[in-house]
């Protein structure tokens, strides 16, 4: 059993100020698999004092100095790859293989792309031409809270962690409760690297405890959160009293619109799109749209697919899907796949219950539904499981309104050979994100959605601006 209970406060690691062991949960085997501590007001206390004592040193730094600090991150974490490849495998069921390429691999490529970004940003620059006594600085926001999720942790940490590092911002890091051991590694990094005291913190905890205390807390100037659409909103609410600047990334319901000249392999891919991270992602494709010219025989492709998503402990090697997270989580998709029996969706692959051979661990079976309207549940709910939905159009017009009936708006997906068209649907569908043709977004792409999907952008310059303030000068001086 690991034992995990301390809290990385202003440059070392201290006890809590009262125990309060929570159990971390192997979901593969649902057995304990670390004893963490949840903070409390007073260690949430101080965790932002001590990132406010630091802020003033902090954005004083030299900006090629914070970059230097990241760079010598970027190098720890990649020479510590595998132990962080363990620990997100075992504590939120990423199976191994997947854990060192795709979740490890995320934070190495942000980290990156945030190093490239800051070296070319212009911090302080003249207003233009025309105004050369005009002076347009942008600095740090000051104290921010970050608060990640358990899906995709290190993607989510580097994404904060290293734009509020270049920004200038101060940090008080509260990862899941679920998924907490990654993120004490990356502190142990942060120490490493030699990120002065106090820039960085962490403090373990809940929603209601530590992270609603960090949303209220009057000395944090910055909430940038990751979760779901029902906290972002409270968040927001409990923000609003200090007038906190609020960063949301929230959930979707993405839709993938296949039309009836995509390329032979268009659904296959967004069969298994929709499994990857056992549909633990906000941005996966859960609504696959296909003109009816092709529907049967996409219902077909995308059942045979499905039926061959392998599922099994995330330990072992391959590339198979893992567990979900946990027993509630395990629990709300199985309602949602009975939801979607209960209302007439034509269950094609998958279903309620376990699957074979799997009598413990929060497995699901890799589910699809055929002939969904847009108005049942499965369609409008963000089921967080391997679970795709697949509902019928016929115009591109008709495939625009289903695409865009939904209260979510983070990323959605085209599949077309006609380009004319395919930049068509780019331009009118209500989502931050909209990727083609199975062309991901490149490297510094802002990541981010609209509507209930949250505001606010990540990843690259527009990750960085997110954590600065806009000063303008008038009457500079020439130096």
């Amino acid at each position: 059993m690991i034992e995990k209970r301390d809290f990385y406060i202003n440059g070392a690691w201290v006890a809590p100020a009262q125990a309060h062991d929570f159990e971390v949960i192997d979901p593969s085997t649902e057995e304990a698999c670390a004893v963490i501590s949840l903070g409390d007001q007073a260690d949430t206390d101080a965790a932002v004092a001590a990132a406010k004592a630091a802020l003033p040193g902090w954005m004083a730094t030299p900006v090629q100095d914070r970059i230097a600090l990241v760079e010598k991150l970027l190098e720890i974490y990649t020479k510590r790859g595998e132990e962080m490849a363990q620990a997100m495998s075992v504590e939120m069921g990423a199976p191994i293989d997947m854990a060192r390429s795709q979740q490890v691999g995320a934070g190495s490529y942000h980290l990156q792309n945030f190093i490239r970004a800051a070296k070319a940003y212009q911090f302080d620059a003249p207003l233009g031409d025309h105004a050369p006594n005009d002076r347009i600085i942008h600095e740090a926001v000051g104290v921010a809270a970050l608060i990640t999720p358990w899906n995709w942790p290190m993607n989510q940490v580097t994404l904060k962690v290293g734009a509020a590092a270049v920004a200038g911002c101060t940090m008080v890091l509260k990862p899941s409760e679920q998924s907490p051991l990654n993120a004490m590694l990356f502190a142990e990094m942060m120490d490493e690297a030699g990120f002065p005291k106090g820039v960085f913190n962490l403090v373990n905890g809940d929603g209601t405890g530590v992270g609603s205390q960090l949303t209220a807390h009057p000395d944090v100037d910055m909430v940038s959160f990751t979760g779901s659409t029902r906290a972002g909103i409270a968040i927001s609410k409990s923000a609003a009293e200090t007038l906190k600047k609020v960063h949301l990334e929230l959930g979707g319901k993405g839709a993938n619109v296949i039309f009836d000249d995509a390329d032979e392999k268009a659904v296959n891919r967004g069969v298994l799109s929709m499994m990857n991270n056992t549909g633990q992602s906000c941005n996966a494709p859960s609504r696959m749209l296909v003109q009816k010219g092709i529907y049967d025989q996409a219902v077909a492709t995308a059942a045979e697919v499905a039926s061959k998503v392998t599922v099994g402990p995330a330990s072992a090697e391959g590339r198979h899907i893992g567990p979900v997270v946990n027993e509630l989580q395990w629990n709300k998709i199985q309602d949602l796949i009975q939801q979607g029996i209960d209302e007439g969706a034509k269950l094609v692959a998958g279903g309620t219950g376990r699957p074979d051979g799997l009598n413990k661990g929060f497995y699901v079976k890799p589910t699809v539904f055929a002939d969904v309207n847009n108005q049942m549940v499965v369609a409008r709910e963000e089921i967080f499981g391997p679970v795709l939905s697949i509902i019928p159009f016929e115009t591109e017009e008709e495939a625009i309104e289903i695409a865009n009936d939904t209260p979510y708006g983070l990323t959605n997906y085209v599949q077309t050979q006609d380009g004319a068209r395919a930049n068509r649907m780019a331009r009118v569908l209500r989502s931050g994100m909209v990727e083609m043709n199975g062309k991901s977004r490149s490297a510094g792409s802002p990541f981010g959605g609209m509507k209930q999907s949250g505001n606010g952008r990540e990843g690259g310059s527009w990750g960085i601006e997110d954590f600065l303030e806009v000063k303008a000068v008038g009457g500079w001086a020439a130096e």
